[in-house]
């Protein structure tokens, strides 16, 4: 990987000079047109949402489709085969099955699925298999209301913004499935159709204005805001393995993603670095239709990142983009495409939301501890747990929102009261999937330096300075001191609670990899949500009393830079402003990608080998203090500085930054000894 261009992208910042792709290259990428608008993603900005009635009404005799995720009827012995894979020693160690293999060994007989097929059939509904544990089931609306006992009704959402309109349908109760199929339906996913899913990328809030920073003669790399992925390789020591030649190449790579992008972007950014790559790299399949065109307001610029950042990181590897509708069903069916073809070893997802909420969708299945139904997020933990089985690595995001996820995503920071308006209670939350036990959740840090923020509007000096000593766990409220000298407090100066998202679980147990381990903690005491009647108009429950030391998994696993104050750039098509360059961007989308690309590295260097769920192996150092620990030759240094809001990090594991920043020449050399 060439690195004499690591200053070449500011440069062309600081001149004006605009970014170029060669032609051939922009051809091979283009957009293939799409048949439809996006969607946009849910955020604070989203208006209420207009009834227009029964869904029947509306739609008369065209179909409609949900999916339903069949149960593993051996779960159990998945989970045991999970952990066999993956222990050195184990006669089973990395003997990962094929997709055929897996379904062959766990999916369900042929005649249970026929069994739900032919009871589906009895109310009108066409049920048809599309993996190994999906069923996509069609028919009219009014089949699927007697089918599961419900009102689906129409929904119009207002243009806002720059994001269009749209429309949606949602049951008016939860659904029932029909008794005679419970025991083999995980979930039925669909019946409700609103954006779903937010992405987990950032940026520094319009408040915090910076001192413009300079390009100095003699220093190599970027400033802070500024930063590429030969930056990142400097930072994590990845350039031992392109100093072998390790490139990630015949690696494939997939991100699964809820916004289509322009694929030009990706290679004038990889262009501009100076990387080599090949102009058909790319593949883009659609699931269920495609999310539609690039747009902001859907969140294009997340797909873009990834791809950028994944594929840059490891230039020699292919990437597959499977992208789809931002539902829960799109969800569902995009990791089931992704899964069921098993063509990329190492695959990340940067959206998600607090892991309470995803399992609103209807399912059977009860939490013993909780007593809610967590059906779609079981539904998610079985296809991971199959892509681990089958030997593939994956990586998402712990939000954006440190220790107070759903707070962030809702734009609702507390303190509740009935009598006003979108007020919530402030509530320690996890993001989904992050919270799984069968993916590593990538968190987010803070690069040490210095900072420097203008005090008044024409940025003359003095300036307020701050120095970030070590790096440490991303959590803005080191930014409150400035805040305070310009007037604001943290929510209005846009600080609180941008972090590193991090915490503990309350659906998923604590997993064998994190048994023993100090600093995994258990679910905090007193944590009620509250909402006013207002979010009800969204499907968000309006009270919750979430349970008390829960020990639950703890999030994250490994952390990477993701400080938008000491971020990324990003080579973009704004659906509003066109085509340019974006700067202090981050949050713990960059993190998961930027794991993905390290992977398909590590893959390469391990041989074409596959490795699985990366957890294991990296818990495994945490018990050698040779390979864990603050030592130049560890492969995990923990992240001992700073907090994301509620937890802090510390010399060892921990709920904000997990183990901590991953060395990443000295982490092959650990993997290679181990295979």
């Amino acid at each position: 990987m060439k690195t004499s261009k690591s200053g070449f992208l500011i440069l062309f910042l600081v001149l004006g000079i605009l970014v170029t792709v060669p032609s051939a290259i922009a051809q091979t990428a283009a957009v293939v047109k799409a048949e439809h608008e996006a969607v946009p993603f849910p955020n604070a900005t989203t208006p209420k949402a207009i009834d227009r009635g029964a869904l029947k009404e509306q739609l008369g005799t065209t179909p409609i489709s949900v999916t339903i995720a069949l149960r593993l009827p051996k779960l159990n012995e998945a989970e045991n085969l999970l952990k066999s894979l993956h222990t050195p020693g184990d006669p089973q160690f990395h003997k990962f099955l094929t997709a055929d293999q897996f379904a062959a060994r766990f999916a369900p007989a042929a005649a249970d699925v026929a069994k739900v097929v032919a009871s589906l059939s009895r109310y009108g509904l066409v049920a048809e298999r599309t993996s190994a544990t999906t069923l996509k089931v069609t028919g009219l609306s009014a089949d699927m209301e007697r089918a599961f006992a419900v009102s689906l009704h129409s929904y119009e959402v207002p243009a806002h913004g720059n994001a269009k309109g749209y429309t949606y349908h949602a049951p008016l109760t939860r659904a029932t499935i029909p008794p005679e199929i419970s025991a083999s339906v995980a979930a039925v996913v669909g019946l409700d159709s609103r954006p779903s899913l937010s992405p987990r990328y950032d940026l520094v809030p319009q408040s915090l204005q910076r001192v413009k920073p300079t390009v100095r003669a003699g220093v190599s790399g970027n400033p802070p805001g500024f930063l590429t992925v030969t930056d990142f390789a400097n930072q994590y020591d990845v350039q031992p393995l392109y100093g072998k030649g390790v490139t990630g190449s015949g690696r494939t790579l997939a991100i699964a993603t809820l916004a289509s992008f322009t694929p030009s972007d990706a290679f004038a950014y990889w262009s501009a670095l100076g990387l080599s790559v090949n102009p058909s790299r790319i593949q883009i399949v659609n699931i269920d239709g495609g999310p539609g065109a690039p747009s902001d307001a859907s969140g294009s610029i997340e797909t873009t990142l990834d791809v950028e950042q994944s594929g840059g990181i490891a230039p020699g590897a292919n990437i597959i983009v499977y992208q789809a509708p931002n539902t829960n069903q799109g969800f569902a069916d995009l990791f089931a495409a992704v899964v069921d073809d098993n063509s990329a070893e190492t695959v990340s997802t940067s959206w998600g939301f607090w892991e309470w909420l995803q399992n609103l969708e209807n399912s059977p299945v009860t939490d013993p501890i909780t007593g809610e139904t967590v059906g779609l997020t079981q539904a998610f933990h079985e296809l991971f747990l199959q892509a681990a089985i089958q030997g593939q690595t994956l990586f998402t995001a712990s939000g954006d929102g440190g220790a107070y996820d759903v707070n962030h995503d809702l734009g609702c920071f507390g303190p509740y009261a009935p009598a006003w308006p979108f007020t919530c209670s402030l509530t320690l939350t996890v993001d989904n999937p992050a919270s799984d036990t069968a993916i590593t959740a990538a968190g987010g840090t803070t690069l040490p330096g210095i900072q420097e923020y203008c005090l008044n509007e024409a940025c003359t000096p003095p300036y307020y300075v701050i120095n970030i000593l070590h790096e440490q766990v991303w959590g803005w409220d080191y930014l409150v001191g400035f805040c305070n000298a310009i007037g604001l407090d943290p929510i209005s100066c846009g600080i609180f609670p941008g972090g590193s998202g991090g915490g503990v679980s309350i659906l998923f147990e604590r997993p064998s990899y994190q048994y023993g381990l100090p600093g995994v903690q258990r679910s905090q005491a007193g944590q009620i949500w509250e909402a006013s009647p207002d979010f009800a108009e969204f499907g968000i429950g309006l009270f919750y009393q979430l349970p008390w030391y829960y020990p639950g998994r703890n999030v994250p696993d490994v952390s990477f830079n993701a400080d938008p104050e000491t971020g990324y750039v990003i080579v973009y098509t704004s659906s509003v402003s066109g085509f340019g360059v974006q700067s202090f961007y981050g949050g713990t989308s960059f993190v998961a990608p930027q794991l993905n690309g390290v992977s398909a590295l590590l893959g390469q260097y391990l041989h074409g080998s596959r490795i699985g769920l990366l957890n294991y192996p990296l818990y495994d150092l945490a018990h050698s203090s040779e390979t864990y620990g603050s030592s130049p030759g560890a492969a995990v240094h923990p992240i001992a500085y700073g907090d994301n809001w509620f937890y802090r990090g510390r010399n060892g594991y921990n709920p904000a930054a997990g183990l901590g920043k991953m060395d990443v020449a000295n982490f092959a050399e650990v993997l290679y000894a181990e295979f």
